[in-house]
């Protein structure tokens, strides 16, 4: 997990490069999980998925790039209008971002389409123009348990 977050880090950084100035403000939020397997939104998977957030704060913390900025779990619950609404709509994203004083955004999902693999896929928002600035999708494979090595990442724009 840890190799796969800090090649999300290396991507936005590649691609957000052309702005860079000193403390971007970037709202990271909740990841959703997108179960589509015949055991749908175990406790465990839920667990799993609300861990990528965090786990990609700190990634980005540790570059010393970049400054979080919060959102409101019921700000963005009021937000959400269904599974997917906000990873869809990057204005409406990107009203989030702007009420928190962000400059991007992180719209992130974890889609499950099987027990041997899963999709962590960020969409990467800019809060000035309402607009997607890019997506990023990292296959994950495997078993992900602790002290297990993660499945090499793999970058789909």
């Amino acid at each position: 997990m840890y190799r796969s977050t800090i090649f999300v880090v290396l991507v936005f950084k590649l691609l957000a490069g052309y702005t860079a100035q000193a403390a971007e403000r970037i709202a990271v939020l909740d990841f959703e999980l997108n179960d589509l397997t015949s055991l749908p939104y175990t406790p465990e998977e839920r667990r799993r998925t609300a861990s990528f957030r965090p786990l990609l704060e700190q990634a980005l913390k540790r570059t010393g790039d970049y400054e979080m900025v919060r959102v409101d779990a019921e700000d963005q619950a009021a937000a959400d209008a269904g599974l997917g609404y906000l990873f869809r709509f990057p204005e409406l994203a990107a009203r989030l971002g702007e009420q928190a004083g962000a400059d991007w955004v992180v719209v992130g999902r974890h889609s499950k389409p099987s027990f041997l693999f899963s999709y962590l896929i960020a969409n990467l928002v800019d809060v000035k123009n309402r607009a997607l600035a890019a997506g990023y999708a990292i296959e994950l494979k495997g078993s992900h348990e602790k002290g297990k090595r993660p499945a090499e990442p793999h970058s789909q724009d």
